[in-house]
This record gives structure tokens, sequence and C-alpha cells, in this order.
């Protein structure tokens, strides 16, 4: 077993206005992905499941042609290989699982984020 606190992982500052903390395992990653209002999270396709889970605030969500503004305590799930950007209608906190392990993030290939 593996034990974490999210009080002792670093932010990384991927902009002036997002950061993340992540924790990889070895068949998944789950991040804390902070984002200030009014930040775009560009338009992106990956090989993982993502499941987003809106902590705090409002994003607007546009996945594969469809849009849906998600709040605190919802829910969604993102298909592999759907693109998908995402907006922050509020300043807001999202927990985002992905399976398999986000390899890009460990590399740092992750450039559309930067």
């Amino acid at each position: 077993m593996t034990l974490y606190h999210w009080s002792q992982i670093n932010k990384e500052r991927l902009n002036p206005r997002l950061e993340r903390q992540a924790i990889h395992g070895e068949r998944m990653t789950v991040a804390r992905i902070f984002l200030e209002k009014g930040v775009l999270v560009p338009s992106h396709a990956h090989e993982n499941e993502q499941i987003s889970m809106v902590a705090e605030g409002k994003l607007r969500f546009h996945i594969d042609g469809e849009e849906e503004v998600v709040e605190a305590g919802a829910v969604v799930v993102i298909p592999p290989g759907a693109p998908h950007f995402v907006q922050a209608l509020e300043n807001s906190v999202a927990i985002d699982l992905f399976s398999p392990v986000r390899e890009d993030w460990r590399r740092g290939d992750d450039a559309y984020l930067r």
C-alpha cells in the first residue's frame, strides 16, 4: 500500500491560471486540477478514459461535439480518443481519473496545457 496526502504533493503550475497535482499508480493516474475563472484547457484527445469529478466551481465541457455545464458534485466520463476542451466558468477544482496512466504527463509531453 502507498499512502498519499494532497497537502504533501507539489502543485505544478502549467500556466498562470492552471495548476495540477498528480499521482501515478501502476494502471491509472489521479489528478487534482485547479482552474481559475476564464481559463481554457485547449482541445485535445488522448488514449485514456477520463472520469472528471467537479469538486468546486463550475466548468463547461465540450466533448466530441457535445456541450455540458457541470457544477460541483457532478461527474463526467470522457471516452478514450474523444476530442474535448474545458472552460472554467468559476474558480474550480476537478478530480480527474485516467486509465491507463498518463505517460505523456510523466514525460512532460503535455504542451497543450502549458
